[in-house]
């Protein structure tokens, strides 16, 4: 029988059920804090012990809905930001923009040459600046049949819509689901660090376009070394393409879309920088993009609503992880354990130079990919720890939200993942297969990360 690991909701509520009765085993403790920079931050040295406050049945059972209330800003923010969204999708601009390109394919080199490199940064942007994740898996439908059109292989089909918007959700600059929260969390400007973050987005990017390519050009010379090779051979006899060779274009709708979409970013980033633009604001942004968007694209009220709520709908998972993960918090704040856990913890990430501590941070994040993987539920379940701790260990909470995200890159090769497992289930590619086939350029996000993390670390990056 095979060991199947819970959901994460079960895991949750796992965590919940042990934080309660470690509030009965682990010392009250508390930090002295200080103000920094406008900014209240641990003084080293300073933990002694406190009064315990074990938490009963009643604060165990009234955690969850003190975690709505506490994260109710949170919460709302995404759910009209994925409502807003949905409202985008439902245009199809998007995927108008990525059958066009598709299409001509076969009538320009050109075109065939940066079929890698376009689609998978166009992916990579929607993981990094929309939180493109789930959405990908659908298009593995179109990218495999190109794919072999191309006499390239079915994993290669996968990889450019999966990995690229994988490695883009891992080292987004403007995702609101990870980055924003982990931010609004860790007490730090929302979207700073926009500079450097833009950077690794490129460095990881780059990287995946360039394993992509080399295992293109190796395929196509002989076709055979390829995992699924008998599978695309079967696949060639009743290949169809009339997915994107049908297609009509984009039209000036689909276009008007995309370019409100872009100018909505835009806003948002001189919002940030500029205005000091939070949570309510961005929300209130997406709110009047998807309003414009459903103008632009003639909905009609009703169509407009129903993506709207479905958006949200789609969310209401991702808005019962937060709740969860902050009533965890709640619990070890009124335990007064936090601080323990905290003092605990430090010697473990510590280390003699804030480099190998970033990268002991992203560690441990990584383990905590394997079973928690809604990013905004991660950053809700682990910066109220990562934060403080980054001010213990001599590095900032800029560089403790990159090694929050980094954590992320593990996701295409988790077991655990439903997006992983999902997608392979829709290609047929086994997991085994695609695990031995991904190993290469996991090792080379593992050595990435690494040196990344190293800059920040080393110039304290605010």
């Amino acid at each position: 029988m095979k060991f199947k690991l819970p959901n994460t909701y079960v895991l949750l509520a796992a965590l919940l059920v042990l934080i309660a009765a470690s509030t009965w085993i682990v010392p009250g403790g508390r930090f002295e804090t200080e103000l920094v920079n406008g900014k209240q931050v641990i003084k080293a040295g300073s933990f002694h012990l406190v009064e315990a406050r074990p938490q009963g049945l009643v604060a165990l059972l009234t955690a969850p809905i003190k975690g709505f209330v506490e994260a109710g800003l949170i919460i709302g923010f995404v759910l009209i930001v994925g409502g807003a969204f949905s409202v985008l999708q439902r245009t199809e601009a998007i995927d108008a923009l990525i059958k066009s390109v598709a299409r001509a394919h076969g009538r320009s080199a050109l075109v065939r040459a940066l079929v890698i490199p376009v689609f998978v940064t166009l992916f990579s942007l929607g993981g990094a600046t929309f939180g493109m994740a789930e959405e990908a898996i659908p298009f593995v439908l179109i990218f495999i049949p190109l794919a072999l059109a191309l006499r390239l292989d079915t994993l290669t089909g996968v990889a450019i819509p999966f990995v690229g918007s994988q490695v883009g959700f891992a080292t987004a600059f403007l995702n609101p689901f990870n980055v924003g929260v982990a931010q609004g969390i860790a007490g730090v400007p929302l979207f700073s660090g926009l500079g450097y973050r833009a950077l690794c987005w490129a460095i990881a990017t780059g990287l995946t376009i360039a394993f992509l390519l080399w295992w293109a050009a190796r395929i196509r010379r002989q076709p055979e070394l390829s995992p699924t090779f008998a599978l695309d051979q079967e696949r060639r006899k009743t290949l169809d393409l009339a997915s994107f060779e049908q297609f009509a274009g984009m039209t000036g709708r689909h276009r008007a879309v995309l370019w409100l979409f872009a100018a909505t970013l835009g806003v948002m980033i001189v919002g940030v920088v500029k205005f000091g633009w939070y949570i309510e604001e961005i929300a209130a942004l997406f709110l009047v993009m998807a309003i414009a968007v459903g103008v632009l694209a003639r909905l009609s009220a009703d169509d407009f609503m129903a993506a709207f709520l479905q958006g949200a709908r789609d969310l209401v998972g991702t808005a019962l992880v937060i709740a969860l993960a902050k009533a965890t918090v709640i619990l070890m704040r009124d335990g007064q354990i936090i601080d323990s856990l905290l003092n605990a913890l430090a010697p473990l990430v510590a280390s003699s130079t804030p480099v190998l501590a970033a990268q002991k941070m992203f560690a441990i994040q990584s383990v905590i990919n394997f079973f928690i993987h809604s990013g905004t539920g991660q950053a809700a379940l682990t910066m109220p720890l990562m934060a403080p701790l980054a001010d213990l260990v001599g590095i900032t909470r800029q560089t403790a939200v990159l090694a929050f995200q980094f954590g992320e890159l593990t996701t295409p090769v988790i077991p655990t993942s439903g997006i992983t497992v999902g997608v392979l289930a829709l290609s047929g590619v086994p997991f085994g297969t695609w695990f031995r086939w991904m190993l290469p350029l996991q090792a080379v996000y593992l050595v990435m990360a690494l040196a990344l993390l190293a800059v920040p670390a080393l110039m304290h990056w605010q």
